[in-house]
Order: C-alpha cells, then structure tokens, then sequence
C-alpha cells in the first residue's frame, strides 16, 4: 500500500499541473495513430513543394546570372524543314534525335529555367563517345561536379537510388557510369517540360512562320 502512495506521489511532481500535462501527452500519440498515414502524407507532400520552389528558385537566379556571360554555343545544325518541325510533334524521340530540335527545346528549357537537364544529357552522349580512359575519368568528374554534386547550382534532380548507383560507378568511371541518370532526366523532360514545348509560343512561331513560308512559295 505504501509504495503505491509512493509510486503516485512520485508521477505527480511538485504539482497536479505537471501530472495533467503528462497524462495529456501520453494520450497524444494514440490520438494520432487514427490519421498517422493523413499527417505522414501530408507532411511529404509539404516537404516535396518547398523543395521544388527551392529548386525553381535556384534556377531562376542561375538564369539570370547566366544572361550576363556568354551562353554555351548550340549544336552545328542546318535549319530545320518543315516537314521536320512538324515531326517533334509527333514525338519526344525525334525531338531530341534531330540537332536542330534539341536546340530548340533547349531554348524553351531556358526559359523554364531548366536548361541543365539537357546540358546534363548532352554531356552524358559525349562521354559515351569517348574511349581514351583518362578523358573518361575527367569527364565523367567534371559532370558529377557541375550535375550531381549538391554543391553545384546546377544539380540535376535524381533519386537516392541512381545517386547510390553513380557514387559506385564513379570509383571507376566508364563512358556508361551516368545511364541511369540520363535515363531519368530524358523521362522527366519527356513527361514534364515536353507537353509545355509544344504548347509554348516558341514552338508555334516556328510551326506558324514555317507554313506562311510554304503558302508563299
């Protein structure tokens, strides 16, 4: 009988106060556990938005700093046909299989302050053509750095998963060590800033300016 007075004189403190709040907050968590997946989710969800705007905001900066340096020169490309511009409708493949179409699309990424997605893909279909080892490893270093790295203003974004497959791949780096990566960013240009392109003003005064130049002739 004595310890059990012990026992709750011990649980209530110096006060009844105190005991309330920790009766209070033992109740919390099972109060929780009703909606545990709602809040997790919720909680994600948030996490994911502010780093999206972090990103956008990054890159916004990026563009405008870039606007006072001189912009990497485009591909060697002649202009593009009609018949040419019209097939990047049809689909994301002969977009980025034509020079003139990666230029373009590359154009409109700047706006969108994405460009480095296709800078990064770019870079990646040099390094498959290279077969001296030691250009292999400064190129496959300077893309981690100016791609991969989470120090680089321009980070591509990648999931934890291909970012574990490059940091082993980069102990001993092939012309293949970013394919994974590639991969993903062709499928989010693909999904995400293609359908825009198509919608976007640059590449309709192109579709426009090509058929007035046809009617004309």
């Amino acid at each position: 009988m004595g310890g059990g007075r012990s026992e709750t004189s011990a649980l209530s403190g110096t006060g009844g106060g105190r005991g309330m709040t920790t009766t209070q907050n033992s109740q919390r968590p099972n109060a929780c556990c009703f909606c545990w997946c709602c809040c997790c989710s919720c909680s994600c969800l948030t996490f994911r938005n502010e780093e999206e705007r972090r990103r956008r905001s990054r890159r916004k900066r990026i563009s405008q700093d870039t606007k006072m340096e001189t912009i990497p020169n485009c591909e060697a490309c002649t202009k593009p046909s009609m018949e040419e511009i019209r097939l990047w409708s049809q689909s994301f493949d002969k977009l980025m299989k034509n020079p003139a179409g990666r230029n373009v699309f590359r154009e409109f990424l700047r706006t969108e302050y994405s460009e480095e997605n296709m800078l990064f893909w770019l870079a990646c279909e040099d390094l498959k053509k290279e077969i001296n080892k030691n250009a292999i490893e400064e190129k496959a270093r300077s893309i981690y750095e100016d791609y991969i790295s989470i120090l680089s203003p321009k980070e591509v974004s990648l999931d934890a998963r291909v970012r574990e497959v490059i940091n082993r791949k980069m102990q001993d780096p092939t012309p293949h060590s970013f394919e994974d990566a590639q991969l993903q960013i062709y499928t989010l240009m693909h999904r995400d800033s293609y359908p825009r392109f198509l919608s976007s003003n640059i590449y309709k005064s192109l579709v426009h300016g090509g058929s007035r130049t046809s009617s004309e002739s």
